[in-house]
């Protein structure tokens, strides 16, 4: 799976996301970014923690902004806009639920 999203990222111009899990409890995604790769600001309308495991990225969230790292946690809030920016080559996992 994750050889099919690199693949797939090597030609990207935006972050490419796969669902790794769905269940009736949740979903675990995968977003795997570029350096300088931003994905678009948007809400979710279920809780939602993101997950660094490669890389560093800015999470953007109305006025403000932070920096994760490796193994940094941001929970998300429900309908908030928020934005994600690669600060380097990344990749995240979401987990929604």
């Amino acid at each position: 799976m994750f050889k099919e999203i690199f693949q797939k990222l090597e030609n990207a111009v935006n972050p490419v996301a796969q669902v790794v899990q769905n269940t009736s409890c949740g979903k675990v995604m995968v977003i795997a970014f570029k350096k300088g790769m931003i994905l678009k600001e948007h809400k979710t309308d279920v809780s939602a923690k993101l997950l660094v495991v490669k890389g560093s990225v800015i999470y953007k969230e109305q006025s403000q902004q932070e920096e994760l790292f490796l193994y940094d946690e941001k929970n998300i809030p429900v309908a908030v806009l928020h934005s994600v920016e690669a600060i380097e080559d990344s990749l995240c996992l979401l987990f929604k639920g």
